[in-house]
């Protein structure tokens, strides 16, 4: 079963890979077709004491309900995206074999029908390919060398389902998020829902601070129990994942003041909202969230205002610094940390990070597989039952490079580049820009955040953005006024405007 779930693996990025750079409609078929069989082959694997006639009555239920939602899929494309935005909290715990993990099961249930739906507009001629433009060539080749490098892992249980709870099936999200037209009211409300549900968990997260109760999470219930400061989690499952959500809420709205979307009433509404939203977001004590943030506005001011930024970066990080530090309990953990040394102010991760790099010199042509840093980790330090719970990288670069190699950091590199140029690039003023900078800026954060909580592939909202940067790629920006500092960057786009274009103020 191990030869075949590796089998599996590769057939299923290799078809994603064919989807995302495709060009004839019979390949891009052929890998909606390997993906389904693939992902079949994983989850027999993963799944090995669930009965026959249980595997059975799971797949006819859920392709009932998948059909019902490919009908309203086919009609109103863009409940994609908001069902996405609403499940992405949603982690239900799974016995996968021995092992207990928690997936974001209803957002499956919106991938399967989008599957179907995207086989439906193939059979009946769609001629549409690589809808995530130019970082189409990048992410399928990311995704491909995943796949080969899963055939070598010494931990093909990690490795089937990193591909089939994530990859595989996030990859199938980005090609339906860059397919939907372009709509401006309706990103319009995107934001607005994404704002919205941002502040809501930020009210969650503070009456969790207030009553000292936190929900799902018992490792943060036990942390807090011995902590010097609270951490809330809100309706997510880990206080990291929430942060980064509010800090993506914060970027999304800050695109709108910088790119001159907003006068008046309206730019004092988006600092409110942004002010708030930061307030939910410094309960949650995630460090690297706020790095994350930071580096995002950093980005997202140095792209609108250009060299001017440079002082006013240095103030705002010398502001935001400042204002964290006076918070008591940061700065008693900030001191103590520091003086008991470098490994202890990283939680430890400067000990994974290392033997991470030990790791990738030990194989840098092929790395050890995907899904096998744990185990190599844990061979190397002798760890054995629950202890190999220690060797889970938090950097994703380390673990792309331990895993996957060269060629697989190459990949990556090549992915980020590609993206950063495809949207903070010849931005001007209007709606398709701030649109642009929204979706940039916030990568980069997701980016930078994973080189503490390692977390990019993994995480659903990566893949959508991606998917949106092949949305907002193919649309004209309009330029700047004339004068305006963006008019030195900006060139007009090459792509011809399309009489279905709507844009939003």
């Amino acid at each position: 079963m191990i030869v075949v779930a590796k089998i599996g693996g590769l057939v299923a990025c290799v078809g994603l890979a064919a989807l995302l750079a495709g060009v004839r409609r019979e390949h891009r078929l052929a890998g909606l077709v390997a993906i389904a069989a693939g992902f079949v082959a994983m989850a027999v694997y993963l799944l090995p004491e669930a009965s026959l006639a249980l595997l059975v009555g799971g797949v006819v239920a859920g392709g009932l309900v998948a059909a019902a939602g490919t009908w309203v899929l086919l009609r109103q494309p863009y409940l994609l995206a908001f069902a996405t935005l609403a499940c992405i909290p949603i982690r239900v715990p799974v016995d996968v074999g021995s092992e207990k993990v928690n997936l974001l099961v209803p957002l499956y249930g919106v991938i399967a029908a989008l599957w179907l739906a995207l086989a439906s507009q193939l059979v009946r001629g769609d001629s549409r390919t690589r809808e995530l433009g130019p970082i189409a060539l990048p992410l399928a080749a990311v995704v491909a060398w995943t796949g080969v490098t899963v055939l070598w892992t010494d931990d093909p249980r990690k490795g089937a389902i990193f591909l089939a709870a994530f990859v595989v099936p996030f990859g199938l999200l980005a090609v339906g998020i860059a397919r939907l037209p372009w709509r401006g009211r309706y990103l319009t409300w995107l934001w607005a829902a994404l704002v919205g549900t941002a502040l809501a968990y930020a009210l969650v997260g503070a009456y969790q601070w207030i009553t000292r109760d936190v929900f799902w999470n018992p490792g943060v219930i036990v942390s807090n129990t011995y902590a010097p400061f609270f951490r809330v989690n809100s309706v997510f499952w880990d206080p990291s994942v929430y942060g980064r959500y509010l800090a993506a809420a914060i970027l999304v709205t800050l695109a709108g003041i910088l790119l001159g979307g907003a006068a008046g009433r309206r730019v004092v509404g988006l600092y409110a909202i942004a002010v708030a939203t930061w307030f939910g977001l410094l309960i949650s004590f995630s460090q690297s969230s706020f790095v994350a943030l930071a580096a995002g506005i950093a980005v997202a001011v140095a792209v609108a205002w250009g060299r001017r930024a440079v002082v006013g970066v240095v103030a705002l990080g010398a502001v935001a610094a400042a204002v964290t530090f006076a918070v008591p309990q940061v700065r008693e953990q900030i001191v103590d940390r520091a003086d008991s040394g470098f490994t202890k102010v990283t939680s430890g991760r400067s000990n994974l990070v290392a033997e991470g790099v030990r790791i990738f010199a030990g194989h840098p042509a092929h790395g050890v597989g995907t899904g096998g840093f744990a185990k190599e980790y844990s061979r190397r330090h002798g760890l054995v039952g629950a202890q190999q719970r220690r060797g889970v990288s938090h950097t994703t670069p380390v673990t792309i490079a331990a895993e996957q190699g060269v060629l697989g950091l190459a990949l990556y590199g090549w992915l980020l580049v590609a993206v950063i140029l495809a949207t903070l690039r010849r931005l001007g003023r209007g709606f398709t820009s701030r649109v642009s900078l929204a979706v940039g800026t916030v990568l980069v954060a997701i980016a930078v955040h994973s080189l503490f909580y390692g977390a990019f592939f993994e995480d659903p909202t990566t893949w959508a953005l991606l998917g949106l940067v092949g949305l907002v790629a193919r649309v004209p920006k309009k330029p700047p006024p004339a004068g305006a500092p963006l008019s030195e960057d900006y060139a007009p786009p090459d792509v011809p405007a399309s009489p279905e274009i709507e844009t939003s103020a």
